[in-house]
């Protein structure tokens, strides 16, 4: 079947941005989508009343004027509406009863950090000047990305040496650059499952773009949840001319000579266009390109790259008076040690998860109604090793035994214990609790291993050559996350590049 210009895989942030920035630009998009919603990890999901995000809990970025909210309220036409989580986004708690509240703006973030650690005063300051060098390399590593020879090549020799330096080496090794204070390294790193790179393996530029987003203006939530992007972003394809449909999974590109030209769903439908872009993933776009070119150098190259790192959700429903039981518009880190590069691998050995993350949703979302019985929404996230589901993969829910609800409840428990430690009387009032496993965002996204970040996040990643938008193979396009950076902006910027790759009318919106 004919008739669109442009043939975007995956309704993920990436897939949104493209499709919808095309739209804008008059092409006729068709989005595809394998999963019953869209919205990729964008979209909410409901049990008994209450309402979740699947993969969503706060973004920086968001101040008006930013490059992101500039970029979003073009897509969206300014119809999102954001709102702040207030002066602190986010709490640290360590051994001891250590805690920190991380607060906005960066001046602020800074003095705290000196009163709790005073004779690092000068190491602070050089960890965030640090941070600001990484993220402007890492900026310049994805406008390079974007670019057509020879300006990306002229970008990347003006920013080699930057890049080397801030995007080339792990965040641990900066942080040991920067301190010998074990405390003072393990706070500078705490937010690592913000962008999936353990401060041992990830890479540090990846790491001060997508935290340095929170440090001008704090964190935002969008109204009405997560869904609120597919809910403003899909309606532009339909209004130039494109459709959205989800249910819809593609099983193949179509190649003719070296080029693709459309795509051949699962259930048989074939679709061409001038242009397909993928936002299913590096990797699992790769699988659907013919053996020869899953063999190119590119092709082995992105292969060759490990999955993220996957994670347990535990969604939570309450009762009552949550605020006055400890619950915060802020988000909760809780470390049982100052260790905190470590992952849970093993209930024998772990008892309870070496790190949680602690989000209430409902508290920073003014359009939720609490309603007479107080109902409100949470969610612990515990970042895993795969091994510990990897017996279950590959087999349909049915067929996994009575071994695996057994193990889904002692990792529910095993969440639910150690957020009962921290938060005793917010425990009490839970009425409804549901685990979601790896397995789960391996269904959902189609990515391998449950990998909630994509491809792994390492300095090999962030500068490679291979993850640009543009691929070798003519009319074949990548977007989201895996070519920009880990989480919702990076791949709304990983979207809205591969569709300037496409168009260079979206570089022009892009810059006002």
């Amino acid at each position: 079947m004919a008739g669109f210009d442009v043939i975007v895989i995956g309704s993920g942030m990436g897939g949104m941005s493209s499709a919808a920035a095309l739209a804008h630009t008059g092409h006729k998009v068709l989005l595809l989508e394998a999963f019953p919603t869209l919205g990729g990890q964008s979209h909410s999901f409901g049990r008994e009343g209450f309402q979740w995000d699947a993969g969503m809990h706060y973004l920086g970025g968001l101040a008006p004027g930013d490059p992101d909210r500039a970029a979003l309220d073009w897509l969206t036409e300014g119809r999102m509406a954001f709102a702040s989580l207030g002066a602190v986004y986010d709490t640290l708690h360590f051994p001891d009863g250590f805690s920190l509240q991380l607060s906005r703006p960066e001046a602020a973030q800074r003095l705290d950090l000196k009163e709790r650690f005073p004779a690092q005063a000068a190491n602070v300051d050089a960890w965030y000047e640090a941070m600001g060098q990484g993220a402007h390399a890492m900026r310049a590593v994805l406008q390079s990305r974007a670019m057509p020879e020879p300006f990306a090549g002229a970008v990347g020799w003006w920013n080699k040496r930057a890049i080397e330096r801030w995007c080339g080496r792990t965040v641990a090794e900066v942080i040991a650059e920067t301190t010998d204070d074990e405390r003072l390294g393990a706070v500078l790193g705490s937010q690592w499952p913000d962008d999936g790179g353990r401060p041992g393996t990830g890479s540090f530029g990846i790491h001060a773009l997508t935290i340095g987003s929170y440090l001008h203006d704090g964190a935002y939530y969008p109204v009405g949840g997560g869904k609120s992007f597919a809910e403003h972003l899909i309606p532009a394809i339909a209004k130039g001319g494109g459709e959205a449909r989800a249910g819809e999974a593609v099983a193949r590109l179509i190649v003719e000579g070296e080029a693709v030209k459309g795509v051949q769903t699962a259930d048989g439908a074939r679709y061409t266009a001038g242009a397909v872009i993928s936002d299913i993933g590096a990797r699992e776009t790769i699988r659907l390109l013919p053996p020869a070119q899953q063999a190119s150098d590119w092709g082995r190259e992105i292969l060759s790259f490990e999955p993220s790192l996957c994670h347990f959700s535990l969604f939570l429903g309450f009762q009552g008076d949550i605020e006055a039981a400890g619950a915060t518009r802020s988000n909760h880190w809780i470390y049982d040690s100052w260790q905190t590069d470590v992952l849970w691998s093993d209930l024998a050995t772990q008892p309870v998860p070496p790190g949680l993350f602690v989000s209430f949703a409902s508290l920073k979302d003014p359009a939720h109604d609490p309603g007479p019985e107080r109902r409100h929404t949470g969610e612990i996230v515990a970042f895993a090793d795969w091994s510990m589901v990897e017996d279950w993969s590959g087999r349909r829910p049915e067929e996994r035994g009575p071994d695996y609800p057994a193990f889904k409840s002692r990792v529910e428990e095993a969440m639910i214990s150690r957020f009962a430690r921290q938060f005793p009387r917010l425990a009490d009032l839970i009425v409804f609790r549901e685990l979601a496993t790896p397995l789960a965002t391996e269904s959902i996204t189609g990515h391998e291993q449950g990998a909630f970040y994509g491809l792994e996040n390492s300095p090999r990643r962030a500068t490679s050559h291979a993850l640009r938008m543009k691929t070798p193979v003519p009319g074949l396009y990548l977007s989201g996350q895996d070519v920009a950076t880990p989480g919702i902006f990076g791949a709304m910027w990983g979207g809205l590049l591969a569709a300037a790759s496409v168009d260079y009318r979206v570089f022009q919106h892009l810059r006002g």
